[in-house]
């Protein structure tokens, strides 16, 4: 089984919503996948619901399979979704200055990739 960590910056909904399709797509292919939302893409999470179909429904699949391993603390404050992200119960990481580390990662066998 490979390991892929998808870190997602892209602050673009149709980025965003490439990003969900292969994060599902490789799961269903029986690969480990952690989804990391960071950058500008933190900015999207209170916005997801009112985006066109599929990405609310696809967010939604991706969070109830366990996929979405974290949302940059940092990001999220600055662009103004911590609250709506706590309130979601999303899980927020940010044990590099804020930020999620990739090596942490790296060291659990993950290949970085990025979006």
């Amino acid at each position: 089984m490979e390991k892929k960590a998808f870190f997602v910056f892209n602050g673009d909904p149709m980025c965003f919503i490439h990003v969900l399709l292969n994060a599902l797509d490789m799961k269903e292919k029986g690969h480990d996948i952690k989804l990391v939302i960071e950058g500008s893409s933190a900015g999207l999470l209170p916005k997801i619901s009112s985006l066109d179909k599929p990405v609310p429904d696809l967010f939604e699949q991706v969070v109830s399979e366990n996929i979405l391993d974290a949302v940059c603390k940092a990001c999220a404050a600055k662009l103004g979704s911590l609250d709506f992200a706590k309130e979601q119960g999303l899980p927020l990481k940010g044990d590099m200055k804020g930020h999620p580390s990739m090596s942490s990662y790296i060291d659990q066998g993950y290949e970085i990739i990025t979006f």
